[in-house]
């Protein structure tokens, strides 16, 4: 093929899929066979479920994230384009390549042979979409802005917040002088800071190899908020208050509880890439 054919059908492709498919023939054709005048990031993986690779599913997810992100980006040209070869599919690739793990993260640059740094180090960086986007711009200098779908756990912080404000209010009508209290306030500020899913600063190293100094912080009051949960239900089981206020502090309990036991699995398998179990947020 000529260099115009290729270019021209892997735009068509791209228009249609964000990250491309590729069996063996398409991968020899337009990636590894010259003329190319552009990048192609490939996945190597293993999607099916009889081959029981739950960190491919979960690199897929942030890989389509980082595609999503350029295709429909103002940005987007055919300097580089994203697409993923299974081992189901293209097995003779997998063999070509001589590669027998996976996800990995190729650059197969517009001129020569991949090099060492163009294999991503997925267990030394972690596959974050925005690690992805670093590397990507390294390897390529396509910087891509990584635009993610909406994020409801800030409003579920909020609504629980506001819940625990109300009910504190109504089990305390008579005496307010807790609002007017500055250090509870400083306490709630620094929650809100900590929290790793406010604003655009990441706090979570994504992989087990490292650690920033704010996860401690970060886990101690996760595991803080397990704790209150747990002594508002023991002490909605054993209080001699009324039945309504024993209820409310009963759900604000149970509401700590799994929303900060949600985010600490949470944490987890964003370190442990594989972990396979949820609860709420994956």
């Amino acid at each position: 093929m000529v260099l115009s054919e290729k270019v021209n059908q892997l735009m068509e492709w791209a228009s249609k899929r964000s990250v491309i498919r590729m069996n063996g023939d398409k991968f020899r054709r337009l990636v590894k066979a010259p003329p190319r005048n552009y990048s192609v990031i490939v996945m190597f993986t293993a999607l099916q479920p009889h081959r029981q690779c739950v960190v491919c599913k979960q690199a897929d997810e942030e890989y389509q994230i980082l595609a999503n992100s350029w295709r429909y980006s103002s940005a987007f040209t055919n300097k580089i384009f994203f697409a993923m070869v299974d081992f189901d599919e293209g097995s003779d690739v997998f063999q070509m390549l001589n590669m027998n793990s996976a996800p990995t993260f190729i650059n197969f640059p517009a001129k020569g042979k991949p090099k060492r740094g163009d294999t991503y180090e997925l267990q030394v960086r972690g596959f974050a979409a925005e690690q992805l986007a670093r590397w990507v711009a390294d390897r390529t200098d396509v910087h891509i802005r990584v635009i993610r779908p909406p994020n409801y756990a800030g409003p579920l912080m909020l609504g629980l917040l506001l819940a625990v404000i109300g009910g504190l209010v109504y089990l305390r009508g008579s005496n307010l002088d807790f609002l007017y209290n500055k250090t509870g306030w400083a306490f709630a500020a620094l929650c809100f800071v900590l929290n790793p899913h406010t604003g655009q600063v990441n706090y979570i190293h994504g992989s087990s190899q490292a650690q920033f100094v704010a996860e401690t912080h970060i886990v101690l009051l996760f595991n803080g908020g397990v704790t209150l949960g747990m002594v508002l239900l023991h002490e909605a089981a054993t209080s001699d208050m009324d039945v309504g206020k024993r209820k409310i502090m009963c759900i604000a309990g149970i509401g700590l509880v799994v929303l900060f036991f949600s985010w600490l699995l949470s944490v987890f398998r964003s370190k442990y890439h594989g972990y396979p179990y949820s609860f709420l947020m994956s």
